[in-house]
């Protein structure tokens, strides 16, 4: 599955008594599936890029639409985003959006790219049998499908346990200087040019709650090791066909100017902080957190909350 910028997935065409097929190719039996696909991109397409993580796998039995004696096991990868220059030089394809693709495809391939695209969105994997996902799948089962196989009971808990809907979990601090402006601080990687509150991802697969992931990112980021304050808000941000996002915001007080001269960064994750009155909020980080900000401003000056909120909003 490969992909441009713009989530455009390429589409080779097709030659003279041939299906329209997804790049790739088989495999050699000295190869793994990531070195036959590199080598199929190179040879079909003149394509030498890294093959990214393995997003499904699509199994056919002998005789769907291929010998009666021998199985057909595909792996999809991801292979991208690729950068404007590089995408628009390749020849003998198409790039299309991900529906015209699924509409183009053949019927038993297009549901390995709707389950490659949902396992991408949801940082998960998609377990295919001739092209339907199957009970337990992370990624690609249909919700109404899921529903109905809960309600019968012909889950196990593991399988269960796998198709659920993910949630990711961050926890942020909300810091001042004496003089009220806000600390923010600056990303050394994704989106540079936005910024953000001090904070990161909660390590719940090592027993980490949100308290201790907010202290420890603030130590890891900032060099303080300061203890967080009350919890402000949880905000809730979801978009659909990706994971729920969840933040906690705690109060981290008010920064006097000795505390804020200790401030070290590491640079491998942040460039520069600095603190900023509210009216300029807008013009650095986007409307999602500076609601966020905004709220829990409110809410440490009237005593109020915890908030819950939804992107921001009460």
């Amino acid at each position: 599955m490969v992909l441009d910028t713009r989530g455009r997935v390429l589409v080779p065409t097709a030659s003279h008594g041939t299906d329209t097929d997804l790049p790739g190719g088989t495999v050699e039996d000295t190869e793994t599936p990531e070195q036959g696909l590199a080598r199929g991109l190179r040879e079909g397409l003149g394509l030498t890029v890294p093959v990214g993580r393995l997003l499904a796998v699509d199994s056919r039995p002998p005789g769907r639409h291929g010998p009666p004696d021998r199985s057909l096991i595909v792996h999809v990868h991801l292979v991208g985003p690729l950068p404007p220059q590089e995408a628009a030089a390749l020849t003998g394809a198409r790039w299309l959006r991900p529906e015209e693709a699924c509409a183009v495809l053949p019927a038993r391939v297009a549901p390995r790219l709707r389950a490659g695209l949902a396992a991408l969105h949801t940082g998960s994997f998609a377990h295919l049998v001739d092209g339907v996902p199957q009970p337990g799948s992370p990624a690609g089962l249909d919700p109404a499908r899921r529903a109905a196989l809960e309600h019968a009971g012909e889950l196990d808990a593991a399988s269960h346990r796998a198709s659920r809907p993910k949630a990711l979990t961050a926890a942020s601090v909300v810091f001042t200087a004496a003089d009220g402006r806000i600390l923010l601080v600056q990303p050394a990687y994704g989106r540079t040019d936005r910024w953000n509150l001090p904070g990161g991802g909660i390590d719940s697969d090592l027993g980490e709650i949100p308290r201790a992931a907010a202290r420890r990112e603030v130590r890891e980021e900032l060099g303080l090791d300061l203890a967080p304050g009350r919890l402000l808000a949880v905000n809730w941000s979801h978009k659909p066909g990706r994971p729920a996002r969840i933040r906690f915001l705690y109060d981290g007080g008010v920064l006097d100017a000795p505390t804020l001269a200790r401030i070290r960064l590491d640079p491998t994750e942040l460039l520069q902080w600095r603190t900023v009155p509210r009216e300029e909020l807008p013009a650095l980080v986007k409307g999602a957190l500076r609601r966020q900000i905004t709220a829990c401003l409110d809410a440490r000056a009237s005593g109020a909350g915890p908030l819950e909120l939804h992107a921001g909003r009460p």
